[in-house]
């Protein structure tokens, strides 16, 4: 199965003072293909004003696995893990499209609101319809590693990490 993937490349202004690409900037390539994704499961930037509803971050993980330099072609795929009737909960992967090394990885979930009431509310029929087949499609996918993990320092690191 191909997953949704938005391509970019890492612009000057995104390098920070240790020459790689800045943590804020991952965070905003991911939230491009948030954007991107959005379109295609009805969740796009119509959507509060077709529905009144609207789609808000609740919880991110990022994980920094590799470097990225300026330049540097970037893709990142997207998976929907889970869904329930208001919630959605997803994984950007974001890969240099050259060598297709895993650079990052952005877990993330995410809440549908109501606008009129600024609470949490089910999906429109409108969103269902489009989001149940990914969400079948991708039930058959692996999860990826890491995806659910909570920030701690582990007394008992394995190796391989970033600074061995």
């Amino acid at each position: 199965m191909i997953l949704p993937s938005t391509k970019t490349s890492v612009l000057p202004q995104w390098i920070d003072h240790n020459g790689h690409m800045n943590l804020a900037y991952y965070v905003l390539a991911f939230d491009q293909a948030t954007d991107a994704v959005y379109e295609t499961w009805g969740l796009g930037f119509d959507y509060p004003d077709r529905e009144n509803h609207s789609i808000f971050t609740i919880g991110i993980n990022v994980d920094y696995l590799k470097e990225a330099f300026e330049g540097d072609p970037l893709e990142v795929r997207t998976q929907l893990l889970d869904m329930d009737h208001k919630r959605i909960h997803y994984v950007h992967s974001m890969y240099h499209d050259d060598s297709h090394r895993l650079l990052a990885r952005n877990e993330c979930l995410c809440i549908n609101v109501d606008l009129s009431s600024r609470r949490s509310a089910p999906f429109p029929s409108s969103v269902v319809d489009k989001l149940r087949p990914v969400f079948d499609a991708h039930a058959e996918l692996d999860t990826p590693d890491g995806v659910g993990r909570q920030l701690r320092i582990s007394r008992d690191p394995p190796k391989g990490g970033p600074l061995d």
